[in-house]
């Protein structure tokens, strides 16, 4: 059996799309609908070290997706494989127009206006 789940990770790790197609389309079919939807735009999966690893954009995804996982697991058994998954979510870059104004609020101090 370990031959066997070694011969999963290598054929999961190389077609991680697939497989997260796999599973929107398994949720689609078992009518689990917020969550085909919520699932439906998520481009970011990995597999590693046994793990399926699921990037959420947001919160509202990750809380969606961490109540659904189950649901994952078994759409990633109906494909026949072994993976724990996992949800992470991704983390928030500021914007680049909040960092420049910081970096200009310390140069300036309180001269700086800016026009929103």
């Amino acid at each position: 059996k370990k031959k066997n789940k070694k011969l999963i990770k290598q054929v999961a790790s190389n077609n991680e799309r697939d497989i997260w197609g796999k599973v929107v389309l398994f949720l689609k079919e078992h009518r689990h609908i917020a969550m085909f939807v919520a699932c439906g735009d998520i481009t970011e999966v990995a597999v590693r070290d046994g793990k399926f690893i699921i990037t959420a954009p947001d919160k509202t995804v990750y809380a969606l997706l961490s109540q659904g996982k189950r649901e994952i697991e078994r759409a990633l058994s109906w494909q026949g494989l072994e993976l724990n998954v996992v949800i992470e979510e991704k983390e928030i870059v500021p914007d680049k127009f909040e960092d420049d104004k910081k970096v200009l609020s310390k140069i300036f101090g309180k001269k700086l206006t800016t026009i929103e």
